[in-house]
């Protein structure tokens, strides 16, 4: 069992986020000896899906419904399934759109990196928009994909 300074340290959290999060029901179960929470590995294990699903873009109040239905049993499985499969699915697109971004980072790398060496852009500026070399070519049209 963790104390919340300890769980605090361990995630990187602040101990007002932990109590937030208890507040709002995600710990439901949560052990007090004399007031003070302790923290088991089912609260931790709870923390790193909160976490999860923070990072993805969730809100507290979508998360802890995905918390009610798990207290509920095994005949919610098939609402949290759907819950992961359209949050699953947000996340990829969040995940193509920064692909296209880092290709434009890639792309403008080479391009200051062939300027510096040039000393100007007026052969980069010739080569735009389709006459690239192929790596380079295929970084270029995905970042400026619609």
């Amino acid at each position: 069992m963790y104390t919340i300074g300890q769980i605090s340290k361990l995630f990187h959290l602040p101990t007002s986020t932990l109590r937030y999060y208890d507040k709002e029901g995600l710990f439901p179960n949560i052990e007090r000896s004399s007031g003070i929470r302790r923290f088991g590995e089912k609260e931790m294990e709870a923390l790193r899906v909160i976490e999860c699903l923070k990072k993805s873009g969730l809100e507290i109040k979508d998360i802890k419904q995905f918390m009610e239905w798990c207290a509920q049993g095994s005949s919610t499985y098939p609402q949290r399934r759907e819950f992961f499969l359209r949050q699953k699915e947000v996340v990829e697109g969040e995940i193509r759109k920064m692909e296209k971004v880092l290709d434009m980072i890639r792309f403008k790398c080479w391009y200051y990196e062939q300027a510096i060496q040039d000393g100007n852009e007026d052969r980069l500026h010739e080569m735009l928009p389709d006459h690239l070399p192929k790596e380079i070519q295929l970084l270029y049209d995905h970042a400026h994909e619609d």
